[in-house]
């Protein structure tokens, strides 16, 4: 019996086959192999077409399936893990009514603002445990008063999972993770919040009906198994955000375990047992993938925009000639510090961290006669580094105290520069297992379909590959790098 996990990621759409039995890996690939794009129409806005989404989706699954590893016909369920916070609007008859407006949109930040004293600071902080910023909810106003056209014509509005798998199942659900990273669930009342809908004038017949994050979202489209060569019984079966589901992939369940990820973003995801919230609203609360009606558990969440962006743009602008790991040895040659040179990550929209303010990227302090290549390179992975340490600063203050981290082995994880800044500056021990988004979201199709007893028995087997511990010889010059990249950061503030 096989389990087939989705990740429905920025730069490209991610598949997974797992066999049930030994929760191993059979086969794993992505589409496509260049990395998608985002469409910025304007300053501040970010969007991709959905249905390029669904199409990448579809040319993965039959890429793994091409592999000839396994037999299509004995996957059994499908898990979808995706980019949290999009906004996907479509008609009566499911066709998309404008791209997606995604996670690192800022257009509706005033609105949100805005939001967030006319719907009340109290309500707000102790029922949706967060202000609704530039969040799902925002960019669905953005739409009804810069676009009424489209937005009479909204059947459905909806978070990037539940769109897939409606594409695979034509049913629509959604759940109360997914509306709680919208900012359209109220913890307390356990249900859609009522007051931000009416403030905002939405309808609620336009949200898909709320269904437990592991339980049957659909049976695949008959059209659609023949399509992919899947068998048409199959089930989609569970449904999160790419940070919940991360955390759920390394086995971070339950409070105080600390999950951490640096994609095209970067995260520090602490789990709760309380209904936290940060009154400066630098991190976020979320219902993370176990949380119930009867058991809390709240994902609080610490994200900033600009980090594998940044190495990206670093290869494509500064070391076309080099592949990530080759940049990644180069960095290595710079010592701690980058021989002073600054780099801010910060230009991919405005940044939670800062209270939805753009500051912008950077590189201070460069030198002509003194900084190579190899400086530039580590000074971009050390600011991620000492962005996401700023970042565990105020996980802290809210509660939420790092003495562990767990990373999947991927992504800038695989720097030995990156990831010694991150542990040496925040003085905290990561571990690096073998696990990415699609893997654990395969896995928690297996509990979905009820095959696994429980979240913690589908993640059970997760090998750790190494463990990264702060070193003596490094804390004290990795600390006054800190140091002086935190001066940066209040001169820009």
């Amino acid at each position: 019996m096989l389990l087939c996990g989705v990740d429905v990621g920025t730069s490209s759409i991610k598949v997974s086959v797992v066999d049930a039995a030994n929760q191993q890996l059979i086969y794993s690939t992505s589409y496509p192999e260049i990395e998608n794009e985002i469409s910025a129409p304007e300053p501040g806005f970010a969007e991709q077409d959905p249905e390029h989404w669904w199409t990448c989706v579809k040319q993965a699954i039959l890429k793994a399936n091409f592999s000839k590893s396994y037999n299509p016909k004995d996957i059994v369920s499908i898990g979808i893990s995706y980019q949290m916070h999009g906004l996907v609007v479509i008609d009566k008859e499911y066709q998309v009514l404008r791209p997606s407006i995604i996670w690192c949109d800022s257009r509706s930040i005033e609105i949100g603002s805005e939001a967030y004293a006319g719907i009340g600071k109290s309500y707000c902080e102790n029922n949706l445990l967060n202000s609704p910023g530039n969040f799902t909810a925002s960019k669905l106003a953005w739409v009804k008063i810069n676009q009424p056209e489209i937005y009479e014509k909204i059947h459905l509005a909806m978070l990037p999972g539940d769109f897939i798998a409606g594409r695979l199942t034509n049913v629509f659900t959604t759940t109360n993770s997914a509306l709680s990273e919208g900012i359209f669930w109220d913890f307390k009342a356990n249900d859609l919040s009522i007051p931000l809908m009416d403030y905002f004038g939405f309808d609620s017949s336009m949200i898909p009906d709320v269904q437990p994050v592991f339980s049957n979202h659909g049976i695949i489209a008959v059209n659609v198994a023949k399509e992919l060569g899947l068998n048409h019984q199959v089930q989609v079966t569970y449904k999160a955000g790419d940070q919940p589901n991360n955390a759920f992939s390394l086995g971070v369940l339950e409070p105080g375990e600390i999950a951490t990820t640096a994609g095209t973003s970067g995260v520090v995801y602490g789990v709760s047992d309380s209904l936290t919230f940060d009154q400066m609203n630098r991190v976020n609360s979320f219902a993370h993938v176990t949380h119930t009606k009867d058991k809390t558990r709240v994902g609080v969440l610490m994200c900033i925009n600009g980090t594998g962006i940044l190495n990206r743009w670093v290869r494509q602008n500064i070391a076309s000639d080099l592949s990530y790991n080759q940049m990644n040895n180069l960095a290595s040659q710079s010592p701690v510090g980058s021989r002073g040179l600054v780099c801010l990550p910060f230009g991919n929209g405005a940044e939670r961290i800062f209270q939805n303010r753009n500051i912008g990227a950077s590189f201070d302090n460069l030198d002509f006669n003194q900084h190579s290549k190899a400086d530039l390179i580590r000074a971009a992975q050390e600011g991620i580094a000492f962005s996401m340490a700023y970042g565990i600063e105020m996980l802290n203050a809210t509660g939420i105290k790092a003495n562990k981290l767990k990373a999947g082995y991927a992504n800038m994880y695989l720097s030995d520069v990156f990831t010694s800044t991150l542990v040496n500056a925040s003085n905290v021990s990561v571990d690096l297992l073998e696990s990415d988004g699609s893997f654990g979201a395969a896995l928690g199709s297996g509990f979905g379909l009820g095959y696994y007893h429980s979240a913690k028995e589908a993640v059970s087997n997760i090998k750790r590959i190494n463990t990264y511990e702060p070193k003596v010889e490094l804390l004290s010059k990795t600390l006054d790098a800190y140091s002086y990249w935190k001066e940066s950061i209040t001169q820009k503030l």
